[in-house]
């Protein structure tokens, strides 16, 4: 994980626009906004699923950052006053307290936009269709039928009391759809993948993408907010329907914990080309903060 995590902290400063290019504090905001935090969870799972597809780590590089910016973007936004309105993301203020709203609003259009422009560099190497394939599979995820959907859903849903087929409806979208891409995205970064062999690590990415957000609620109850580097309990002070809300801090562990287990079940046709993939699932799961 964390040569991983290095490795991508150097490709993302070196794909981000340097901060003396003009237009200068829009620049410096975008690479305060990515860099130096975060668990990169998305990129190791990208990682991870190009181990089992032996994809080159040049072409892992390039399909993770354009996830990780995806994701950076809609942090940015999420934490802007018209949505959750909060002052701390990863330990630091959050962009348009470091900054400025409108500074915040144009970083996010501008991160979205550079993924895609990374995804389609060249440089990726892959055939032509496949590279069209995977800037479908992201913009998909991030998009109305995936995380600003999900995003959407969240907002309509503060104050009301969601079903649990409702309550995975919207994190399915809000935060599974970029954790299944990340998987996706790195298993096309190899050889064209079989379609029994997307399928499992679709259903695998299926359930770490719910599993993480079932624990994210855990933690949001239980966890400070020194430790977890966001501001501790805003889900219950906004009265937004969460897992623990919705079946009890116990009951959720125990979801948590079937996902874990279904999401290595997935896993049980490969050998120990899948190993980074089945860790994965234990860290989302077990994780601490």
């Amino acid at each position: 994980m964390g040569q991983v995590q290095a490795r991508m902290e150097a490709a993302l400063a070196r794909l981000l626009p340097a901060p003396e290019i003009a237009p200068q504090r829009l620049h410096q905001a975008m690479r305060y906004a990515v860099l130096g935090g975060g668990k990169r969870v998305r990129p190791l799972l990208c990682f991870a699923a190009g181990e089992l597809a032996q994809a080159p780590a040049e072409r892992l590089e390039l399909a993770a950052s354009a996830v990780e910016m995806i994701h950076a973007y809609s942090l940015v936004h999420d934490d802007l006053p018209c949505m959750d309105d909060d002052a701390l993301r990863r330990g630091k203020p959050t962009c348009h307290v470091e900054y400025d709203e409108a500074t915040a609003l144009l970083v996010g259009d501008s991160l979205q936009t550079l993924a895609f422009q990374v995804l389609a560099e060249p440089a990726l190497g892959t055939e032509a269709g496949a590279q069209l394939q995977m800037l479908r599979l992201l913009a998909q995820a991030a998009g109305s039928r995936g995380m600003a959907g999900g995003q959407a859903i969240d907002l309509y849903s503060v104050g009301k009391a969601l079903s649990l087929p409702e309550l995975e409806f919207m994190h399915i979208h809000k935060t599974g759809a970029l954790i299944r891409a990340s998987v996706l995205l790195g298993a096309h970064c190899g050889a064209p993948p079989a379609p029994a062999m997307l399928e499992r690590v679709s259903h695998y990415a299926h359930c770490v993408g719910l599993a993480f957000q079932v624990v994210d609620d855990i933690l949001d109850c239980e966890a400070p907010t020194a430790t977890l580097g966001k501001t501790a309990g805003k889900d219950a002070a906004q009265n937004k329907p969460t897992y623990v809300s919705a079946m009890g801090v116990a009951q959720a562990k125990a979801w948590a914990e079937s996902l874990r287990l279904e999401a290595r079940e997935a896993l049980s046709g490969f050998g120990a080309e899948a190993g980074r993939l089945r860790e994965l699932a234990d860290f989302i799961v077990l994780r601490k903060f």
